[in-house]
This record gives structure tokens, C-alpha cells and sequence, in this order.
């Protein structure tokens, strides 16, 4: 039940490090670019979703600031990597069963401040450690490097993946960034940069690590019939699927090593009647290169254990078998949690990517990854009606 629905409408702001607009404003903008992208005029938009970063704004106020009206879907989410796919997901249930017509999908967040660190930007307030958590936080691991660290650790001590296999993706990542004008890290990379490049928290470098962004960044969703009348090609909405595994850290599970990339990927390709061998272009949620690799892995692409492997062979590049996160990801362009994925999916899916444009285009898988590996959502999307 996937077909039907599509992305009519893309609306992106500045990207990176963008001053003086509060993340309620960027919302504000994005939103009113998405709905310029598709030709509709704000007052003919029915829903709005919203999603807010770590600042906590803005919130379903936005609705108020941007002169909405009558609206028929009003709502916020966060299941904070995972929103963007949770919420395309939603607004496109919406406009299937008739809730709404032509639903807007915002995130902003704007961590970043003039003359500060970007590590500083997403340092948080010390919080009170009590339990199992006080336990961790006594051994060291009070970060979300440190706990991802740890995972990437553990995927490495159980099937030999090595700092170089990450660092592949890393070059791979920029190779891709170097053709997109709105990357924030343009400058190519290679595998010595990487394995040069400081700790944040071994085994991940510097490189392994996402960037951070001020922005926002907006999709309209509604229905593929009204979506072909309008100002851009539709992209259409084939699949969609969430895991939440509530993996724990401690002996004997699988955090780690597995993630809700199995049963969010099984269920959107299940719906799109595809499966990973039809997938022509994957746009990753790559807050590490290590989620990068351990997420090919739960998808199908490649074996358990062999993404460090698969990311090695040159696969994931320019020229690879199965180009991924071709306009730099998070890594090297921009960090608007699972609207980097989101918005490179639907230029891809429209073939507007330049230089970096994909040979083929037919099917693109989206990924969110939430939280410590908690949540995750899978979004098949394509520039065809489905079953066309």
C-alpha cells in the first residue's frame, strides 16, 4: 500500500554554519521553499509535522508562525535520526486515508554559535547519572562518540573490521561531497587523511565522524495524482518500514553488532515489492562511517560481517556497484539528522545531481538511525509510479 503517494516539494535553506536565524525561522523558511518547489502556495498546504533538533524548538507553534490555517494534520515528532523517514511515513498514511491532502515534513536545529567548537555545540548540560547508566558513566562512557565507539569496537572484535575499512567510507563519502556545491567539506580525502586524522573516541578518527550544521530542511508529501499536476517530478513514495530493536548493552545481546536496519529495511522493501539486488542508490544515515557499514550489512547488501569488506572494494564511490550517499552525507556536506539522507534521495530521484548525479536513479533507499542505534526508519522511494 506504498503506491499513491509522493514527494512533490523540497525546500532546503543554508546549510552549515548559518547564523542568526533561530531554528523556528529556518523551519519557517524551509517549509515556504518546499511549498514553492511544488507550486502550492502555503494557504493550499493541510498538514504540517514538525521536528526539532536538540535545541527543542521549533514546535507545532510553527504552524501559528507561518499564518496556517484549518489544518487537518498538526503534529510533532521525535524519534531523533529516525523522525525524517517516521514523519514522511505518516504524512504520506495521512494523505491515503484522506486526514489531509498535502502535508509539509520540517526539521531545523541550530547548534552551532559564532567562535565555538562544533564539539562543543552538541555538548550537553551534566545530567544526573543514576543505575546502570551511573555505571557507565563511571567507566568513561558519558558521549554518544563513546557509546558508538563502542559499538564500532565491538562489530571489530567480532568479525575483523579495521580502521581502514571505515576510512574507506570516509574517502568515498568526500569523493562524493567534492561534486556537490552545498557540501560543507569539499575538500578531498584519502586513507591516510583519515588514519591521520586525532581520536574523538577509538577506534573512531575525526573522519569517522559527522559534521554539524545549522539549517532546515522541508519535503511536501501528498498524493501522486495531484503530485504529477504540479511544479517538479513527482518522486514517489514506494515503501516505508521502522525497527526499534530496545537492544541492551550488556552480555549476550546483540547491540552492536545488529540494528533496526533488519526489520525497518525488510518491511518498506517487503512493501515496495523490491528487494536489496534492486536498489540502485542508497542515501545512509552516517553519523559514523560505522553505521554506514553496519547498516549495509542489515539491509542485505553484503553479508554479516563483510561490510567492512564491501565498503573496501570501491563500491560505494563514484563509479561503485551501488552508489551511496552521494551528495557527502553527513560526514562531509551537512547534519539535518535524517533530512541529509531525505533530501539527497529526492534529488537523486529527480536527477538533479549534477555532477553527482547517479547513473541510475529507479529505486534509492533512504535510512534514519536513531538515538544509540535505538531507532530506525526505511524509506523506498523512486522517480516511477509504483508498478509502472
Amino acid at each position: 500500500m506504498g503506491d499513491g503517494t509522493a514527494i512533490a516539494g523540497l525546500g532546503m535553506t543554508e546549510l552549515g554554519k548559518v547564523y542568526g536565524r533561530s531554528p523556528r525561522r529556518l523551519a519557517a523558511d524551509a517549509v515556504r521553499l518546499a511549498a514553492a518547489d511544488a507550486g502550492l502556495a502555503p494557504g493550499e498546504l493541510d498538514g504540517l509535522i514538525v521536528s526539532h533538533g536538540l535545541g527543542g524548538s521549533p514546535g507545532i507553534e510553527l504552524a501559528d508562525a507561518l499564518g496556517m490555517r484549518d489544518l487537518r494534520l498538526l503534529t510533532q515528532m521525535n524519534s531523533f535520526g529516525a523522525t525524517a523517514g517516521a514523519m514522511v511515513a505518516h504524512a504520506a498514511m495521512s494523505v491515503r486515508s484522506g486526514a489531509a491532502s498535502a502535508v509539509a515534513c520540517v526539521f531545523a536545529d541550530a547548534p552551532l554559535k559564532p567562535k565555538q567548537s562544533s564539539g562543543a555545540a552538541y555538548h550537553r548540560d551534566a545530567r544526573e547519572w543514576y543505575g546502570f547508566g551511573g555505571m557507565t558513566a563511571a567507566l568513561g562512557l558519558r558521549s554518544v562518540n563513546s557509546f558508538y565507539a563502542l559499538a564500532a569496537q565491538r562489530h571489530m572484535a567480532r568479525y575483523g573490521t579495521t580502521s581502514e575499512q571505515l576510512g574507506a567510507i570516509a574517502v568515498a563519502t568526500r569523493e562524493w561531497a567534492t561534486r556537490n556545491p552545498l557540501a560543507q567539506m569539499r575538500d578531498p580525502i584519502t586513507l591516510e587523511d583519515h588514519q591521520n586524522s586525532r581520536w574523538v573516541a577509538e577506534p573512531l578518527h575525526l573522519l569517522d565522524c559527522c559534521l554539524v550544521s545549522n539549517g532546515a530542511i522541508a519535503v511536501i508529501v501528498t498524493s501522486a495524482e495531484r503530485a504529477r499536476d504540479l511544479a517538479r517530478p513527482p518522486v514517489h513514495l514506494w515503501g516505508w518500514g521502522q525497527g526499534h530493536p530496545g537492544l541492551r548493552k550488556e552480555r549476550g545481546s546483540e547491540w552492536g553488532l545488529t540494528t533496526g536496519a533488519v526489520a525497518s529495511g525488510a518491511t518498506a522493501m517487503k512493501m515496495a515489492g523490491v528487494t536489496p539486488s534492486d536498489v540502485t542508490v542508497c542515501e545512509l544515515y552516517d553519523c559514523y562511517t560505522y553505521t554506514v557499514l553496519v547498516s549495509l550489512e542489515d539491509y542485505g547488501f553484503c553479508a554479516k560481517g563483510e561490510g567492512g569488506a564491501f565498503a573496501a572494494s570501491g563500491a560505494l564511490g563514484p563509479g561503485g556497484s551501488l552508489p551511496t550517499n552521494t551528495g557527502g552525507g553527513q560526514l562531509s556536506a551537512y547534519y539535518m539528522w535524517g533530512m541529509t539522507p531525505l533530501s539527497e534521495a529526492v534529488i537523486q530521484a529527480r536527477g538533479d545531481g549534477g555532477e553527482r548525479q547517479a547513473p541510475s536513479n529507479d529505486v534509492v533507499l533512504v535510512s534514519g538511525n536513531g538515538g544509540i542505534l535505538d531507532h530506525h526508519s526505511t524509506l523506498i522511494v523512486s522517480p516511477h509510479p509504483k508498478g509502472a
